[in-house]
């Protein structure tokens, strides 16, 4: 019996390391082909959506979704698009750029005539009749196409991601082999295209476009005020049109044309990006709140969205305003983009709630905080409104406004030449470096089931995919692949 033990254990010892005696680093490989081919497996055309449930009977992207349907707003078809290029340019495995390739032919069959996307995409053959595409043009009536769906959302980063994929994927295809898809190809130029036509005379961006010619004469350029009087009840207004900085809209805007002008060097990309600059200097309210609202309408004054976002000045988009005005500096050298800056700085230290804690929303006048709900009133506390919207939303933080005083002080204080020569240098890679990065790849290698999936909550997310690829690609990276 002994003897058959000794031999038992010998045996045990002899397979067990044949698995962990293999390489992390071919393991971390063999992790990202087996995820990237399941989650292919699930694909709609090349796209993809949010959130499945084990058995795929269930789908979502914001909201719940079909089988015919694929996602545009991160993390979906253009965020995996991007992460599939992130695995090819660390493997080269050409797997990996065909799923990429597939992501981006998703896109550019569901762009809009009015040069975007939707939230989503719906390949089914009937339900897909209710948008305008691109690849329509011409083959419809006037008539016909007035009764479809033709709207380009820049809310949520929506038309901005999959525009910045799809000029990743086309300077990826050139390096690959030297002739990008003809048809990803013209819907990144018709898209960019239509993202000029969209901006407005003072530089704003709207939160959604239609195509359709403007009267420019009906949008006069001018310095944001702060209104005596102003509606205290939703007035249920389409704000869509309105110069829109919520969710940092405007912020995505200006980072897109930027990415642009870096990879065609046409100087109109530029030129738009700093309009936008110029925006957003004209966009901050007049002291004593000199900061940001979430949207204005065509007057330059804090308007209403939904019923639960009244105007009001705004931390979180305030914050974001700050990071693009100091990247625009960094781009540029132009101090006017540091200029607002100080003043918005005072105001948060003066607005604050506690230790790095700020509301969401502060009255225009009275820089009170306040809060909204469905029932388009103004509230002064925060119990005063309904549970959904206490839980829905997020009225009290820190909004990144700490972050982000202290990326403006170290850009101050370093100097722009020098802050840029220590943001191109290449990360420090220690051994304690890479074997931090080599427990993470462990876990997200053990995380992975036989079928190639990442199970989190039940649910097969894409957001979890892209970030134990990212994980995983960190790692060969550190390890020069």
């Amino acid at each position: 019996m002994k003897t058959i033990l000794i031999c038992a254990a010998t045996l045990g010892l002899l397979s067990r390391p044949a698995v962990a005696a293999e390489p992390l680093a071919s393991r971390a490989r063999s992790a990202l082909e087996k995820a990237t081919a399941f989650l292919r497996s699930i694909s709609t055309e090349g796209g993809y959506l949010w959130r499945y449930s084990e058995d795929l009977q269930e789908r979502w992207g914001e909201n719940k979704a079909t089988a015919s349907q694929i996602w545009i707003q991160p993390p979906g078809t253009p965020s995996l698009g991007l992460a599939f290029l992130r695995a090819h340019d660390i493997t080269k495995d050409p797997r990996f750029f065909e799923a990429a390739q597939g992501a981006a032919r998703a896109l550019a069959r569901g762009q809009l005539e009015s040069g975007g996307w939707d939230y989503l995409v719906d390949f089914d053959p009937v339900k897909s009749q209710q948008w305008y595409r691109r690849t329509d043009k011409g083959r419809l009536t006037e008539a016909q196409a007035a009764g479809r769906k033709n709207v380009a959302t820049f809310d949520d980063d929506n038309t901005q991601s999959a525009l910045q994929f799809l000029m990743a994927f086309t300077k990826a295809a050139a390096r690959a082999d030297g002739s990008p898809n003809r048809e990803v190809q013209e819907a990144l130029e018709y898209g960019l295209t239509k993202m000029l036509e969209a901006q407005y005379p003072n530089g704003a961006w709207p939160q959604r476009y239609n195509g359709k010619p403007r009267d420019l004469t009906l949008y006069p350029v001018r310095r944001a005020t702060i209104p005596d009087r102003y509606p205290r009840e939703h007035p249920k207004t389409d704000y869509a049109g309105f110069y829109t900085l919520n969710d940092h809209t405007q912020s995505d805007c200006i980072r897109t044309m930027l990415d642009a002008f870096k990879q065609f060097g046409n100087r109109k990309y530029l030129e738009a990006a700093l309009r936008g600059g110029d925006f957003l200097i004209a966009a901050q309210l007049p002291n004593p709140q000199p900061a940001w609202a979430q949207q204005y309408n065509f007057a330059m004054e804090p308007a209403w969205a939904r019923a639960f976002e009244p105007p009001a000045i705004c931390t979180g988009e305030s914050a974001g305003a700050i990071r693009t005005l100091v990247e625009l500096y960094l781009e540029t050298g132009d101090e006017k983009f540091l200029k607002p800056i100080p003043a918005a700085l005072d105001w948060f230290q003066r607005s604050r709630l506690g230790p790095n804690t700020w509301a969401r929303f502060y009255e225009l006048g009275t820089n009170k905080p306040i809060y909204g709900d469905r029932d388009g009133k103004i509230h002064y506390r925060l119990d005063e409104i309904t549970e959904e919207r206490r839980r829905g939303y997020a009225w009290q933080g820190n909004f990144n406004i700490p972050a982000t005083i202290a990326h403006f002080e170290e850009v101050q204080k370093t100097g722009r030449q020098a802050y840029l020569a220590k943001r191109a240098q290449e990360p420090l890679r220690t051994e304690a470096h890479r074997a931090a990065l080599g427990r993470e790849a462990e876990r997200a290698i053990a995380a992975l089931d036989e079928r190639g999936r990442w199970i989190s909550n039940g649910r097969i997310e894409t957001r979890v995919f892209i970030r134990n690829v990212q994980t995983l690609c960190d790692y060969l990276e550190s390890r020069g692949r």
